[in-house]
């Protein structure tokens, strides 16, 4: 009887490795699909004009602060414009300490100047990386009338990993942003 027990046993053994091998699953990768973006230029009150992608909402929240909505990525791109009156060094001092801010929880934060001559445009951005509020800070100026300061936050807690396609998504319209805009006054 205990023979026929284990011959039973390793009867049922054998019927059951028989199936497919079990493998181990590969690992996955995160496949996002974004639009492909289309650009049209806005016109703001406030003596600036630029190109930003169809698939936001540009919206005037008072009389010079804007915001650029993403709804399918839940971000927003915040936009303050300034006239310089004799406070540009109060302004670009503004412009540098506010990405500092996020520096308890940055990893780093790389600044790149951007200089537009034909537009007469400069600045900087600034990417912050890690977990931060906000994962990309700018500002534009002419230096003499002009001043626009700008900020991407998403509507959740950040984990920089999990947002870093829709920030480079964003990132790319930000670029185009600061090479379309123009000062119309």
């Amino acid at each position: 009887m205990k023979n026929f027990l284990i011959l039973l046993f390793l009867f049922a053994l054998i019927m059951y490795c028989t199936g497919e091998p079990i493998r181990p699953k590969p690992k996955s990768m995160l496949n996002l699909k974004y639009p492909n973006p289309t650009y049209i230029m806005k016109k703001s009150r406030c003596s600036f004009s630029f190109k930003i992608n169809s698939y936001s909402s540009f919206v005037t929240t008072d009389k010079c602060n804007y915001q650029i909505i993403y709804p399918n990525l839940k971000g927003t791109i915040y936009l303050t414009y300034r006239k310089v009156n004799n406070n540009f060094d109060s302004l670009l001092s503004d412009a540098y300490s506010i990405p500092l801010k996020h520096a308890r929880k940055a990893v780093r934060i790389p600044e790149k100047a951007y200089v537009n001559n034909t537009n007469k445009t400069y600045g900087s951005i600034f990417q912050i990386v890690g977990n931060a509020a906000s994962q990309v800070q700018f500002f534009l100026t002419d230096s003499l009338n002009h001043f626009i300061f700008g900020a991407l936050y998403f509507y959740k807690k950040p984990n920089y990993d999990s947002i870093m396609p829709a920030i480079n998504y964003i990132g790319e319209d930000i670029s185009k942003l600061m090479e379309s805009l123009k000062w119309t006054d």
